[in-house]
């Protein structure tokens, strides 16, 4: 009876691992659903865009004290220099920004010598930059957003080798930095980077025409759009560290603790955020990454903060939720990990369709006035409407 009992036992252990291995492959043979494969898709596609504006945002630079007598230089080359510059030149931290001709088999070239000469110059920006402010390795993320790194000698409509890709550096320092970003696009393009990487050999100011010229033609050409690259602003990952589980316990309440960490939901419209409409950002209730900003948030009728768009692509992750017998889409932030909410389609269409469901417990407002002494003054352009 008792050897029975036991292979009985064996028999039972057998099937119960057998059915929750069996379980398990089935969860992650899942088929994703289409709004979680459509918004991971457009993560990892470097020219999509959240939102389609034309409009190019005011220059925060103009508000920035700067000294002088500390500013670095750096030359990038992204195709037509139109869009580059005015792009760049609206950066946090970017002092000035100059179109002209680098790299080049002549001296002095014009824009003729350039464009119909073969003179092998490249259409370039030089930009004078506050390394204390907008490090070079930010800097440079922020310029892998508007080229195609794997594109030889053409961006966009424009071909030939004036458009080709290039980093040019004077400070030799710098190269080591320009090196580990181009190990990281690299890797992400499996080998087909095109990005051309060497020291300055000359750089020729172009033609008055063609400095600002964004802002002289708001409806000039340029082969991305400059407003919503500007939207789309890049937020550095290793600013923020996740915090042990004892120091959250005691620094988060309850009901924060156990959204964040435990997947929980907390109550429509008892909530802090619901109804709220002041300028500012809202971060990760648990280490402080910028998530969403004001200027994206309405009010969608649900009970729970509704924001059209995250603060930047990257900086939420998404996944398969199959609680509550449905299948849904949840956000959660990308350092922390915390349970955020979830995204839905019933969002606004003029702001894109999305409608993101955010537990207030998991997010802490900063307004616009006090985020400079908090260290995100570099987002303050994205309060502006």
């Amino acid at each position: 009876m008792k050897k029975l009992i036991v292979v009985v036992i064996a028999l039972l252990v057998v099937f119960a691992t057998s059915f929750i291995a069996f379980d398990f492959v089935q969860e992650e043979t899942k088929e994703l659903s289409p709004l979680t494969k459509m918004l991971i898709e457009e993560q990892g596609n470097h020219f999509s865009r959240a939102r389609v504006s034309s409009e190019i945002l005011d220059n925060p630079n103009a508000e920035i004290d700067f000294d002088v007598t500390r500013l670095s230089e750096i030359y990038l080359a992204g195709g037509c220099f139109w869009g580059v510059e005015a792009y760049i030149s609206r950066l946090y931290g970017v002092y000035d920004v100059v179109s002209g001709y680098a790299n080049g088999d002549t001296e002095n070239p014009t824009y003729e010598d350039v464009k119909r000469k073969n003179s092998g110059h490249a259409e370039t920006v030089y930009i004078l930059y506050d390394k204390n402010i907008i490090p070079l390795d930010i800097l440079l993320s922020n310029f892998l957003k508007i080229i195609d790194p794997t594109s030889l000698n053409k961006q966009g409509n424009d071909e030939g080798t004036m458009y080709r890709t290039g980093i040019y550096y004077t400070d030799k320092s710098d190269l080591d930095i320009i090196m580990i970003k181009m190990k990281e696009v690299d890797t992400m393009y499996k080998g087909k980077n095109k990005i051309e990487v060497e020291e300055l050999d000359d750089f020729t100011k172009a033609e008055e025409y063609h400095q600002d010229y964004l802002d002289k033609n708001p409806n000039g050409y340029c082969h991305f759009d400059v407003g919503a690259a500007l939207e789309d602003v890049y937020v550095d990952p290793s600013l923020y560290s996740v915090p042990s589980d004892k120091e959250l316990r005691e620094r988060l309440t309850e009901l924060q603790y156990a959204v964040t960490q435990e997947d929980a939901t907390e109550r429509a419209i008892s909530n802090e955020y619901w109804d709220f409409f002041e300028p500012g950002i809202y971060v990760d209730i648990v280490t402080g990454e910028p998530l969403f900003s004001s200027r994206d948030k309405f009010e969608s009728g649900c009970g729970w903060p509704s924001f059209s768009r995250p603060i930047a692509r990257d900086v939420v992750t998404y996944k398969d939720d199959y609680k509550l017998n449905m299948v849904r889409t949840e956000v959660r932030s990308r350092v922390g990990n915390s349970h955020l909410g979830h995204v839905f389609e019933d969002g606004p269409a003029d702001r894109g369709g999305l409608r993101y469901c955010i537990n207030s417990a998991s997010i802490r407002f900063i307004a616009v006035e006090n985020m400079k002494a908090e260290g995100y003054d570099y987002l303050i352009r994205t309060i502006i409407k």
